[in-house]
């Protein structure tokens, strides 16, 4: 009996027989049960067949084809017809599903075949599970254009993280006929003329991840730019970098593809990175770096150096140094300090009343843009402060030190007096309190960081806004009190920007908010899939910059009317720009309880399945197990520390049996204690593929060790997002709903990001290693057995349990409507891979092994967990997995070939399906067509178990998955994008509303000034609907010559004004029909040393000389883009107690004028500054 029993396991295991595999001849209860019921059986299989679907659209297209790559031939294969791929009746099933139970070879029906044959693979029928469409379990919203959010010009797509390694892009700054990127190698420029042309393709002259950009030019390379600043007057871009220096780069200026341009005046600013750039009212330069470094560059220096020839290089900036003012040592009295030490974040330039603002995290201090003063400090309550405030890094290492010293040098009479063991185990408690407190304060977690200051910004009616980290926005008046608060987004505020009457506003969590002055919320938009973190004010749009560097134009006039017709202009256009690619995808998944695996049963399970896929995705677990291992792991997490040599091992080994290196490339993995997931990727595929981000949730003892749980990583494939998640949920029979919970627990709190605690908690890792080290591995059996194992981990996974809930918590409130809304749920491909440990219910033993020899599968289906689970809707919901074909995977002896290997010792558990892949795609019917409403529509071609490897009590698992993508060709999009622009005409008569400009009138064009002297400039705005905002900014500023020429006017920086004069206000805003008046004062002005055309000269030396200067008043509209200006003549003369000569012309001229106030009407010469694109 027994060697028939073997013999018949052999030929089930061998092989394929048409014919139905003869019956057995035993009398076991199970077979007599099974006779008798057959026909009970095969209705309740009947029952079932509404849940079976055989996908109509599967895609038997080449996968991917790379003409560079000629090792490897694509595979193909004949479409299917459409009466092959109909879904079976029910009769059909059963009869077709019994011939294949007992003619189906391990391999799960998969016709393999050598790479090249045109012979067809057809599709697994699939079973669906109920609960998809509804809550978190929605499918997301896809189409060809956003229905969110506005269409955008995409002039930079976002491209592959992994090609940007290096040439990151920190900041933008805009100009009217460019755009200006700061970037890890330097600067690049676009011509806003040129947005809208193609990019160059992976052919092009441009590197990766730039071949759908709009055309650029780059800088010679230099350090990393942090920030870049815009002077209008002199055509110049001003760029802080991290090597602390600041270099100026021209505008405008000829440029050519192949050769890199070259910087300007440059000068070692800060020995520090420059962090944050300001040009004042008085065109001076001011500069902040780390530890609170403000210094001032006059502009006089400036212009000098700016003067000299490039050979006189080291010179110019030779004297740009030497006439830096520090502005911390002037506010510094006997050491203390009036301002804080804390890192400059922000300065601005507040031209209403010739301010200074600047900001670090917790505080801010006002100075005078003209005497350079200090006027007020004060934090971000707005409560003044006059103190010194130790440096942010000083004050953790302080804390950690003095932690450190309290837990573990410390040590009193009592503790002496006290075993040695209970004094290890204190050290334990400490050594976890102490991880757990700096974790929470690298987290974020604490409530003062919650209000750091973020971004600032200076809006049209003269107020400032303040954003922090919580996403609370601050209003302030001039004078630095605050005034209100907004909070329209929990997410933490990036950046600032102002357009008119409008305030746009940047979120980490990807959106943009727009607000009127009064702080009302106009409209709000996700913008990008990561944190906005900066914006720029173009030429009749608002560009946005993501961390991962996409680049993205918004209309001025978004949300409106044109929007509507832009985006069903492009719908129409969708076959233009709709690209579709085929990938395939292995997916294997094995328990390898704790156990290594033979090269052999490697490519036994991959490498025989692996030459027409273009990505394999594997997840092990019980790689590792053991009560030390978890508890150091969890340690571990808690400074964003994962994997294990063993895991290592894995790694390299699954790689060797890939042709890692060859023929495919590791993208990236992830360990959790004993889970491990990791991805693979062909490398003629690789320029498609990226972005990878992993992710990790316990669910063991509370939720915090990663015995149980599960681990994930989430790729972009062809502009589609897919995760995979690695799990291993509650074993036992009886777990189902434990089963159901850990699957919830897991979908909803999976966050795909890389730990950030690595750097802030850097250190703490010597003490972490020190403690938990010695304290583990001396110290756990005496903790085991006085405590117990669940307290020692739960105590030793406290701080992961803590980071883990603080990661959640943002991420859930990254978007206040859909806090609930899991990442999981915002992907287009996710598949659930690993050992679920759903059993077989309701059968036994016996009856379980009689099924299994007789290949009777489609019976032990109906006896599954996972499938009435899914049935029912708790678990999976929406989700597929490919008809079992293959005998149960759990549980077997090591090293026992053939279904006689299943566990027969004294516990004799029950075969079961414990290993699965389960997926779901775009698809929100049973039936739909690949394209952007549906980008994503899979199939299964293969679902098997590996029965001959032996290596483990489980069975390893694999899965072939058929992808067809539907996505966009981004550079064929703008092109269409900008031809709907330039072509539609109700779209240009919307955009020239952008050109309005209220029509306004001053009192005068022409004003003389002596010493002390006031003149009254008034402004009159004659529309009767919108408001004018104006802004008064200096041309040029020039001597008077004797000789009667022309003077020559030269622009101060940022088109400042003299320190000589006072405007007052600078810019501002006039209600309809009514008026603003502007003070245009003489102020004497006395240093120690003044400049007279950058040469220091002592203030007797003064110049007595007569000036003058050209004032533009700028006048635009509340939605305006195009500028109207009035030119005024302001000139300053010495009267005759100050001077010994004066001019008797300008005597005379001076006579003339009468009054300093002038009623005359103005001369409204009109000059336009800019217009739309």
């Amino acid at each position: 009996m027994d060697e028939r029993s073997d013999d018949e396991d052999k030929d089930a295991l061998a092989g394929l027989s048409s014919a139905p595999a003869p019956p057995r001849k035993s009398h076991s209860l199970s077979q007599q049960l099974r006779g008798t019921s057959a026909q009970k059986r095969h209705q309740l299989r009947k029952h079932s067949l509404d849940d079976v679907h055989v996908p109509m659209n599967v895609v038997n297209a080449d996968p991917y084809y790379d003409s560079s790559d000629d090792d490897f031939f694509p595979y193909s294969s004949n479409t299917t017809s459409a009466s092959s791929n109909m879904t079976m009746s029910a009769e059909e099933y059963v009869s077709s599903s019994h011939r294949l139970d007992q003619s189906l070879c391990m391999e799960g029906g998969v016709d393999h075949h050598e790479p090249g044959s045109s012979r067809e693979i057809q599709p697994l029928p699939e079973f669906i599970g109920s609960g998809g469409g509804t809550g978190i379990f929605r499918f997301p919203t896809r189409a060809a254009v956003h229905p969110g959010r506005p269409p955008c010009l995409e002039l930079r797509p976002h491209p592959l993280r992994e090609t940007q390694v290096g040439r990151f892009l920190r900041t933008i700054a805009c100009t009217e006929t460019q755009l200006w990127a700061g970037q890890e190698g330097g600067v690049r420029v676009w011509s806003l003329k040129d947005v809208f042309e193609p990019g160059c393709g992976l052919g092009g002259r441009v590197l990766r991840g730039d071949e759908d950009a709009a055309p650029y030019y780059e800088s010679a390379n230099t350090s990393p730019a942090m920030f870049l600043m815009v002077d209008v007057g002199n055509k110049l871009i001003w760029s802080g970098h991290k090597d602390g220096k600041i270099r100026s780069w021209k505008m405008d200026q000829p440029l050519d593809a192949s050769t890199p341009f070259k910087e300007g005046l440059s000068w070692q600013a800060h020995r520090a990175p420059v962090l944050a750039m300001v040009m004042t009212s008085y065109g001076d330069m001011w500069s902040g770096s780390e530890g609170g470094v403000i210094k001032i560059w006059p502009w006089e220096s400036i212009e000098k150096s700016l003067s000299l020839k490039p050979e006189e290089r080291h010179m110019a900036a030779l004297l740009v140094e030497r006439s830096c003012i520090d502005l911390r040592s002037q506010v510094t009295v006997n050491g203390v300090c009036s301002i804080s030490s804390q890192d400059v974040k922000c300065l601005l330039s507040d031209n209403f009343r010739a301010k200074v603002w600047c900001t670090g995290s917790m505080s801010f201090s006002l100075w005078d843009a003209r005497t350079r003063e200090l006027v007020k400090v004060f934090n971000v309550d707005g409560q003044i402060e006059n103190r010194v405030d130790m440096s942010s890094v000083q004050q953790d290492q302080a804390s950690v030190e003095d932690e450190m010293k309290v837990k573990f040098v410390s040590t009193t009479k009592k503790e002496k007096s006290q075993g040695f063991l209970q004094r290890s185990r204190n050290a334990i408690m400490g050594a976890a309190d102490a991880v757990r407190r700096v974790a929470t304060r690298g987290a974020g977690a604490f409530v003062e960081d919650a209000k750091k200051t973020e971004a600032l910004v200076l809006t049209a009616d003269g107020m400032i806004w303040s954003g922090c980290t919580n996403g609370l926005l601050v209003q302030w008046d001039g004078n630095g009190n605050r005034v209100q608060d907004f909070n329209h987004h929990p997410s933490a505020v990036q950046c600032f920007c102002t357009f008119g009457a409008r305030i746009y506003v940047g979120y980490a969590s990807g959106h943009i908010q727009v607000l009127d002055l009064e702080g009302n919320l106009i409209a709000r938009w996700v913008a990008h899939s990561s944190p906005v973190i900066k914006l720029a004010v173009g030429t009749g749009c608002i560009y946005s910059l993501a961390t991962h560097g996409g680049i993205r134009g918004w209309n001025m006039k978004s949300p409106g009317p044109s929007d509507d017709i832009l985006r069903s202009e492009l719908a129409v256009k969708e076959s233009i720009y709709t690209r579709r690619d085929n990938v395939r995808i292995l997916i294997g998944s094995w328990n390898v309880g704790q156990g290594r695996a033979s090269h052999g049963s490697l490519m036994s399970w991959l490498g025989s399945a692996v030459p027409d896929v273009g990505i394999v995705v594997v997840g092990l677990q019980e790689v590792e197990m053991g009560a030390g291992f978890l508890a150091m792991s969890a340690a571990k997490e808690t400074v964003g520390l994962e994997g294990s040599s063993v895991g290592h091992w894995w790694l390299d080994n699954i790689g060797k049996a890939l042709e890692e290196g060859k023929t495919f490339e590791r993208m990236g993995s992830r360990q959790l204690a004993g889970l491990l997931i990791s991805l693979w990727v062909r490398k003629n595929l690789r320029t498609h593929v990226g972005d990878i981000d992993a992710g990790a949730v316990p669910c063991g003892f509370g939720r915090a060790i990663g015995n149980k749980g599960g681990v994930g990583l989430r790729i972009r494939v062809y502009d589609r997002i897919m995760c995979f998640v690695n799990c291993h949920l509650a074993a036992h029979l009886e777990a189902v709903n434990r089963r159901n919970a850990d699957f919830d627990h897991i979908y909803r709190n999976m966050v795909f990001n890389r730990s950030s605690l690595l750097n802030t908690a850097a250190g703490m890792i010597p003490y972490l290693f020190l403690s938990c080290s010695l304290a583990f591995s001396t110290y756990l059996f005496w903790l085991l057995y006085s405590s117990g194992l669940p307290w020692v981990l739960s105590l030793a996974a406290g701080v992961s349990t803590t980071v883990n809930t603080v990661r959640t918590t943002n991420a859930a409130g990254s978007n206040s409507e859909e806090a609930a809304r899991p990442e999981l749920a915002e992907a287009d491909v996710v598949v659930f891979l690993g050992d679920f440990n759903y059993r077989l219910f309701g059968i036994s033993y016996d009856e379980a092994r009689d099924f299994v020899s007789q290949r009777c599968f489609d019976w032990l289906r109906e006896k599954d967990q996972l499938r009435a689970e899914m049935k029912a809707g708790k678990v999976f919901q929406g989700m597929r997995e490919a008809l079992i074909r293959f005998p149960p995977t759990y549980k077997f002896e090591r090293h026992q070939a053939g279904l006689a290997g299943y566990d027969a010792g004294e516990k004799k558990r029950i075969p079961a399906w414990c290993d699965r892949i389960i997926y779901r795609d775009n698809r929100s019917a049973p039936v739909s067509e690949c394209s952007l409403e549906c980008p994503v529509v899979s199939a299964i071609l293969q679902y098997d178990a590996c029965m001959d490897v032996t290596d483990s009590d489980h069975k390893p698992v694999r899965c072939k998955l058929t992808v067809q993508i539907a996505h966009v060709d981004r550079s064929v999009r703008r092109g269409e994008f900008g031809e709907i622009i330039r072509s539609n005409e109700k779209i240009r008569s919307m955009l020239e509303e952008l050109n309005y400009v209220p029509e306004t009138s001053v009192n005068t064009n022409n004003i003389v000034l002596q010493n002390q002297d006031t003149s009254i400039l008034r402004i009159t705005n004659k529309c009767v609907k919108d408001m004018a905002i104006f802004k008064i900014i200096c041309e040029g500023h020039s001597t008077v010559k004797e000789d009667g020429e022309e003077p020559d006017y030269r622009p101060r920086g940022a088109n400042g004004f003299p320190r000589w004069l006072e405007v007052t206000p600078a810019a501002g805003m006039i209600k309809p029909e009514q008026s603003a008046e502007v003070s245009v004062h003489h102020e004497e002005f006395h240093t120690l040393e003044e400049f007279v055309d950058g040469i220091p000269q002592n203030w007797w030396c003064e110049d007595t000389r007569d000036k003058e200067v050209i004032l533009l008043v700028n006048v635009q509209g509340s939605c305006s883009a195009q500028t109207y200006t009035h030119r005024i003549r302001v000139r300053h003369c010495f009267s005759a107690k100050t001077v010994s000569r004066i001019d008797s012309k300008s005597n005379s001229s001076r006579k003339g004028q009468g009054s300093p106030v002038h009623k005359q009407p103005a001369n409204t010469s009109s000059e336009t500054n800019s217009k739309n694109p």
